[in-house]
């Protein structure tokens, strides 16, 4: 079975995006932890997640996945937004326990002139110091564009960050295919190399979760612009041959393209139907 779902509004609860999901024939979902664009983060209501756990049991949801705001920048070259993305991260694991078992995925930042090294440095530091032997959710670095000073542009980058961190086993990687297309990784014609690839430098027991977005740009563009399924440069058959690679066929699978509700019904619908049971 096909698991896809789409990035939801956590505006009114966990319950009402599960509902949402279900609405659309989604089994499962992503949503940001608080205002993608600040810091406030709603309260939980605990009668609400367990609303939401009841439902994902009986709709058999076999996970859901966080995404943290984009304001979030732990290689910041400001001590203060790194304190801030530290702090943040931090309180978005702690709220994560109230749905344990699930993932939280970040952007790993810009380093902003610092240089690479030192934008890997400060993400491990600030993971070092958040990450506990305790805590029930695996932590996502996100596959980046290489726009500007962004830190996760390669697999090297990433693998390094994992390298540098202490409790790297509570982490793992998520796979954003606009991301990956725009940084150079040729998923179109050569999906088999990258992953190939992709395993020789991280490994493939570390790859949790994949943003299916198309993009609007070319390979190597590092534009990071997202294009509905099949109206971008990667197309449909490239997505076809994703959700049904033997690697990759049964991770969960998330859209983040430019649509509403009804858009990501008709994607959905469109790739479950592409899916090879």
């Amino acid at each position: 079975m096909l698991t896809i779902g789409c990035h939801l509004s956590s505006a009114k609860g966990y319950e009402a995006m599960g509902k949402e999901a279900v609405k659309i024939q989604a089994n499962t979902f992503q949503f940001f932890t608080r205002n993608p664009r600040g810091g406030k983060a709603k309260e939980i209501s605990p009668e609400d997640v367990e609303k939401f756990l009841k439902l994902g049991e009986e709709q058999g949801f076999p996970c859901i996945l966080a995404h943290a705001p984009y304001t979030l920048n732990g290689c910041s070259a400001d001590a203060g937004i790194r304190e801030f993305a530290t702090n943040t991260m931090a309180d978005d694991l702690r709220r994560m326990e109230y749905t344990p078992g699930n993932c939280y995925n970040f952007h790993p930042g810009s380093h902003v002139k610092q240089g690479v090294e030192t934008g890997i440095a400060y993400i491990a530091d600030m993971l070092n110091k958040i990450l506990t032997e305790e805590q029930k959710t695996t932590v996502l670095l996100e596959t980046m564009a290489g726009k500007g000073s962004e830190v996760g542009r390669t697999f090297e980058e990433l693998r390094e960050i994992l390298d540098r961190t202490e409790l790297s086993h509570k982490m793992g990687v998520c796979l954003d295919t606009c991301h990956v297309y725009d940084g150079g990784y040729d998923i179109v014609n050569d999906l088999d190399g990258v992953l190939t690839e992709f395993d020789r430098v991280i490994g493939l027991d570390r790859l949790k979760a994949i943003h299916l977005n198309d993009s609007m740009f070319g390979l190597g563009s590092h534009k990071d612009r997202h294009a509905k399924i099949g109206e971008g440069q990667i197309g449909f058959e490239a997505m076809k041959r994703i959700i049904n690679h033997p690697k990759l066929r049964k991770l969960p699978f998330y859209l983040e393209t430019p649509n509403d509700l009804e858009g990501y019904a008709k994607e959905i619908a469109m790739l479950k139907e592409a899916y090879m049971e």
